[in-house]
């Protein structure tokens, strides 16, 4: 019986309201009887389907293409679809290519989908979202507290004013100090059960999110990485997701014979272009009850995604994510790597698990994050105007009364090599940071509430705490500098409250630098990394640089907030060895 035939005759009807609920008899599936649907015929089935059943056929790749009374008639697309039609019982008469699956729904509901990846969080939730700014409060705040700054500078001896602004300045430095301090406290042991290896039946669906973007020059080494997983197949969902103006990304991959279990993504344009935009168009794809997201240069050990699995079936229904650890597999390229290498090092080796281990809010890393798919789509996913959209995730999913927790898994990554790469993505994320602070402080109140009073400093500490040390850090330097260098000898009119000024500037220095060194050493060596002695003395002057992308950051703030200043990968002299990918590409 051709398709044509089905979706012509005049016995088939549309469905009724109650959906596509129906008595399906059992059948066996010969591939021979399948018709491959044509576009004009594919168009004509999925004009007819109901609003309630495009997040079905997204996450399924059935379409339903004739009905009769009791009876659906379904296309499939790809044999993970053939998969599921066969577990439930649906009536298969035809095939769909996936390139034609998805050239109908970006042509269909491309529109709709995209602007539900763009603007459900800014619609449903707009107190969470970044796409606004400034609320009118805290636009009103700003001139607000400038003006009293003025006002005070007129009326109050400068030493004093000078001292004031400092110290409040200097909390900024000393939360982030205070967090340091804090990770590096023993922790008590989990008591968490030992995880139990799950038979290869009992696994869940697991939906891989890969975002590219102009990222050719890593792509052998992605697939040789998304190939090695260490799951089973069937039930593994990967998905690559492409911008449709990339064309030379969507060319690679086009000559790429991919698995079944892999599939293309491509993303209509539209603004923000940003990955957490992307992410969300492909979250309405994922078929996953647990989901995970990998960059184009991440290499993730084999079996990471079995190790989620079992944690997240072991863990109580409030852990919402597992956070993997990120590491550099070039991390001894040059001065660069190694203090980068260093900083993550101390992020997710001591304070991520530190912060895990006291049920306190984390600030995620951008990739590695594994999820449950029902949670994550109930907080609205990410926030695509906000910059550093895995950091603020995590703060949300903490404000809505999830844990997160940590396993340890590596992830290997690509460390920037040069400076004006390492410099646009650190203005992001310092960017990125600060609108996430002005989210989580449009309600104090309530965000204490929900967060705790520790987990407020957490937020202070690990958004505004690193981007106003970051801001004022050379400032305050040359003010020390000068005071006990240059100067070191206070002239007999110079007040107490000077020479305070300057002590206060001293410890803060003092203490953040040797707290730092100390948790970067601690961590470096859990790392087996030893003998850094270089690169951790010169730790100050890799912060120097922070504070010039900082300064960039501010300015990127006022005239392009939600700009995504692109990461180039595939820069270093060092690859990452591992399998061929068989000829695939």
């Amino acid at each position: 019986m051709s398709t044509e035939f089905l979706l012509q005759h005049s016995t088939f009807e549309s469905h009724s309201s109650s959906g596509y609920e129906a008595i399906h008899p059992s059948f066996i599936v010969i591939p021979g009887d399948l018709v491959t649907l044509s576009r004009p015929l594919l168009i004509e089935a999925m004009q007819r389907v109901p609003s309630c059943e495009i997040e079905r056929i997204l996450q399924t790749s059935l379409v339903p293409v004739a009905w009769m009374p009791h009876l659906v008639f379904y296309a499939a697309c790809g044999a993970n679809a053939v998969a599921y039609a066969i577990r439930h019982d649906l009536k298969l008469v035809a095939n769909v290519a996936p390139d034609d699956f998805h050239w109908a729904v970006r042509k269909l509901w491309g529109h709709k989908l995209l602007h539900q990846a763009t603007q459900n969080l800014a619609e449903t939730t707009p107190s969470l979202s970044a796409k606004r700014r400034l609320t009118p409060a805290q636009a009103l705040a700003l001139p607000s507290v400038l003006a009293c700054l003025a006002a005070s500078l007129a009326y109050m001896p400068f030493n004093i004013w000078c001292l004031a602004l400092n110290a409040i300045v200097s909390l900024f430095f000393l939360s982030v100090v205070a967090l340091r301090l804090f990770c590096l406290w023993p922790t008590r042991e989990s008591s968490s059960p030992a995880l139990k290896l799950q038979p290869e039946s009992n696994l869940p669906v697991y939906t891989v999110l890969v975002p590219v973007f102009r990222e050719t020059a890593v792509l052998a080494q992605l697939l040789r990485a998304l190939f090695r997983l260490n799951y089973p197949t069937g039930k593994l969902d990967i998905k690559i997701i492409v911008e449709e103006t990339d064309l030379a990304m969507r060319r690679a991959l086009a000559s790429c014979k991919l698995p079944a279990h892999f599939e293309i993504i491509v993303v209509p344009p539209g603004m923000p272009q940003t990955k957490p935009r992307a992410l969300n168009y492909a979250l309405q794809f994922a078929r996953g009850s647990l989901l995970t997201i990998y960059d184009a240069e991440d290499i993730p050990e084999p079996g990471q995604l079995r190790m989620a699995a079992q944690k997240f079936s072991s863990g109580r229904d409030d852990l919402a994510c597992l956070q993997a650890k990120l590491v550099f597999f070039n991390a001894k390229e040059n001065w660069l790597t190694r203090q980068f290498t260093a900083e993550y090092a101390t992020l997710f080796g001591l304070i991520l698990p530190a912060l895990a281990s006291h049920g306190l809010p984390l600030p995620l890393g951008g990739t590695s994050n594994h999820f449950r798919t029902g949670i994550l789509r109930e907080v609205g996913g990410w926030d695509p105007y906000n910059v550093t959209e895995d950091a603020d995730l995590g703060l949300r999913l903490a404000r809505a009364g999830y844990r997160t927790g940590v396993i340890d898994s590596l992830t290997h990554e690509e460390a920037n090599t040069q400076y004006p790469n390492w410099f646009r993505q650190r203005a992001r994320w310092l960017k990125g940071f600060m609108q996430t602070w002005l989210v989580h402080m449009r309600n104090p109140v309530m965000m204490t509430r929900q967060l705790g009073a520790v987990g407020f400093w957490v937020l202070q500490s690990c958004t505004a705490g690193i981007f106003v040390s970051a801001l004022f850090h050379p400032l305050l330097l040359l003010l020390t500098i000068t005071q006990f260098i240059i100067l070191p000898r206070p002239s007999p009119d110079a007040s107490l409250l000077l020479i305070a000024l300057g002590g206060l500037n001293l410890a803060v220095f003092v203490l953040g630098y040797g707290v730092a060194m100390i948790a970067a050493s601690k961590a470096l060596r859990r790392q087996g990394l030893t003998g850094w002695w270089f690169t951790l003395a010169t730790m100050p002057f890799y912060w120097l640089l922070m504070s010039a992308a900082a300064w960039l950051a501010l300015w990127q703030f006022i005239v392009s907030p939600h700009q995504w200043n692109k990461t180039e990968h595939g820069l270093s002299k060092l690859r990452k060895s591992g399998p061929s990918d068989g000829g695939l590409c």
